[in-house]
C-alpha cells in the first residue's frame, strides 16, 4: 500500500491546478507562434497573451500596460527595486524596507547599497509587523522607494500595507510591495490598496512556477533589466512564455473568485492545528495570533532541531519546511525570527506548515499525532534534556 502524504509546504510552492493545465495546454503545442510574428500563428499568441493580460488588469483593477509578465517573484522584484532605482537617481539614493522581507528584496537591497545607494532596513515588533511612525521617520528628503511585503513568507504575518501606501503616498515615494504569498487569500485591488509596484507569481496560487507578473502605474519611470526585441512595453524583452501566461491569468482568477471562501475553511483549519501543537509542553507559535495568512503556521518547539523535525516528518509522508524554501538548505537561524527576538535555541527548533487547497482535518489530525510522536522522540535524545522544563 502506498504510503500517506499531507503535503503542508504550500508556502514554499504549489501544484498546479487541473482548470489551469487545460488552459495551458493547447499553447504548447497548438498556438505555438511567436507573438511578435505578423502571421495568423502568431497572431493566436499574441491575442492569448492580451486575454491574459486584460484578465489580470480586471482583478487588479488596473490598466492593461500596467502588467508586466516575467520569469517570476524574483525578477518582478529585481525589476520593481532596481527598475525604480537606477531610473530615478536624480531624485535621491535612498530605500526603506524592513528586516523580514524575502532575500529577493535584502538581498537586491545589499547589491544597490554596493552602487551607491542607501538602504535603511526597518525592525518589526515581536508580532513582524512595522510600526508606521518609526517608517515616517526613516524617510530622508532623498528617499525614493519603500518596499515592504504584504505578506511574510516565514511568520504570514500581514503588514498595514494601505497605512504604509499613505505615508509614501504623502511623501511623494514609490511603494512597492511583494504580494507573493497574499495572493491566494488577500485583496489585491491595486487602487484599495494603494501601492505603485506590486509584486505575483504562479508558484504561490497553484499555477506554473517560472511566470510572475510586476503591476506598476505608468507613470513610473524604470530602468529595464533585460534588453532585447523590446517585448512587454519596452520594459522586459525576450519572447513571451505563452503557456505560462495563459496560466498565470487562470490561477490567479481562480484564486481570487475563491479567496474569501477557502480563507475562511483554512482559518479555521489552522486555529485548530495551532491550539492542539501548542499542548505540548516547550512549544510557541510566532508572528501575530491572527494577523496572519489563513495557512500560516510558524511554531517553534524547544530542545530540538527544525530540520530533525523535517526528515522525522518525511518519513511518515508529511512534508512541511523548516522556513523559506529559498533559503531551506541554509541552516542559520531564520533572518525572520532573528529579527522579531525569537531566542537563537529556540528559533533553531522551528517548522513552518502551511496548509492548502487539499489539507483536510484528517490530514491535520494524523499530523499532530505525527508531530507528537516526533517531537517526544527527538526530546529523548536531545543532549539539552527536556526534563529541565518539567
Amino acid at each position: 500500500m502506498a504510503k500517506k502524504e499531507v503535503y503542508l509546504d504550500n508556502a514554499a510552492t504549489t501544484p498546479v491546478r487541473k482548470e489551469v493545465l487545460r488552459e495551458m495546454i493547447d499553447y504548447f503545442n497548438l498556438y505555438y507562434g511567436n507573438p511578435s510574428s505578423f502571421h495568423n500563428k502568431g497572431k493566436e499568441a499574441l491575442d492569448a497573451i492580451q486575454s491574459a493580460r486584460k484578465k489580470i488588469a480586471e482583478i487588479l483593477n488596473c490598466k492593461q500596460n500596467e502588467i508586466i509578465f516575467c520569469s517570476g517573484g524574483t525578477e518582478s522584484v529585481n525589476f520593481a527595486i532596481k527598475g525604480v532605482a537606477f531610473a530615478n537617481k536624480e531624485k535621491g539614493n535612498h530605500i526603506i524596507t524592513t528586516k523580514i522581507e524575502h532575500h529577493a528584496v535584502l538581498n537586491t537591497c545589499e547589491f544597490l547599497e554596493r552602487d551607491g545607494f542607501n538602504v535603511t532596513y526597518l525592525d518589526v515588533n515581536k508580532n513582524g509587523i512595522l510600526d508606521i511612525e518609526k517608517l515616517k521617520k526613516a524617510i530622508t528628503y532623498k528617499t525614493i522607494l519603500i518596499s515592504v511585503m504584504y505578506a511574510n513568507n516565514e511568520i504570514g504575518t500581514i503588514q498595514p500595507i494601505r497605512e504604509i501606501a499613505e505615508v509614501a503616498k504623502q511623501h511623494e515615494i514609490f511603494f512597492h510591495s511583494d504580494a507573493c504569498q497574499a495572493a491566494e487569500y488577500l485583496d489585491l485591488n491595486v487602487n484599495n490598496l494603494g501601492v505603485d509596484l506590486m509584486t505575483l507569481n504562479g508558484s504561490k496560487i497553484y499555477g506554473p512556477k517560472g511566470i510572475g507578473i510586476l503591476f506598476k502605474k505608468e507613470n513610473i519611470k524604470v530602468e529595464p533589466l533585460i534588453h532585447g526585441g523590446g517585448q512587454e512595453f519596452g520594459l522586459r524583452s525576450g519572447t513571451e512564455n505563452v503557456p505560462y501566461i495563459v496560466g498565470f491569468a487562470k490561477a490567479l482568477e481562480l484564486a481570487q473568485k475563491e479567496r474569501e471562501a477557502e480563507s475562511k475553511r483554512l482559518t479555521e483549519l489552522r486555529d485548530y492545528f495551532i491550539e492542539e501543537l501548542l499542548k505540548i509542553p516547550g512549544t510557541f507559535l510566532n508572528g501575530h495570533s491572527n494577523k496572519r495568512l489563513p495557512n500560516n503556521i510558524n511554531i517553534s518547539f524547544s530542545d530540538v532541531e527544525g530540520e530533525s523535525i523535517v526528515l522525522y516528518l518525511n518519513e511518515k509522508g508529511i512534508y512541511v519546511s523548516t522556513g523559506s524554501a529559498c533559503n531551506s538548505k541554509n541552516l542559520s537561524v531564520s533572518h525572520v525570527l532573528k529579527a522579531i527576538g525569537i531566542p537563537y535555541e529556540i528559533a533553531h527548533g522551528s517548522i513552518r506548515i502551511s496548509l492548502g487547497r487539499e489539507t483536510t482535518k484528517r490530514d491535520i489530525n494524523y499530523t499532530i499525532r505525527q508531530i507528537r510522536k516526533t517531537i517526544e522522540k527527538l526530546r529523548e535524545i536531545s543532549p539539552l534534556k527536556f526534563a529541565k522544563l518539567k
